[in-house]
């Protein structure tokens, strides 16, 4: 088992997950953050820590959001590592409730 990063960090990036991560397995890309799946522990200290609910067990995706599956493993490749929380975006807060972002990923 391992963690993701979904739909709803998508235009929030707000980081509180990063801070507790042992292993630097957080990437961050111009508007979410991604976890790498071969670098994951599977310790889920992370997932609690996620304002935003964005963060799951692979086992545990909601349906809808299996394509952020395939997304935090693609993303990570490219995206860089990241070891403290990043600077949310100004209107991190407007965007915390909206559902369906997916439209708003900026890879």
């Amino acid at each position: 088992m391992t963690f993701i990063v979904g739909e709803s960090c998508i235009r929030c990036k707000l980081g509180d997950c990063v801070e507790v991560c042992p292993v630097d397995c957080f990437h961050e890309g111009p508007n979410m953050l991604v976890i790498n799946p071969d670098e994951c522990i599977d310790c889920a200290l992370c997932e609690p820590e996620c304002p935003v609910d964005a963060i799951f067990a692979d086992d545990e995706i909601p349906e809808g959001q299996e394509i952020f599956e395939d997304l935090n493993r693609e993303l990570s490749e490219t995206w860089p590592v990241i070891s403290h929380a990043p600077e949310p975006p100004s209107d991190a807060d407007e965007w915390r409730e909206v559902k369906d972002k997916i439209q708003h990923l900026e890879k």
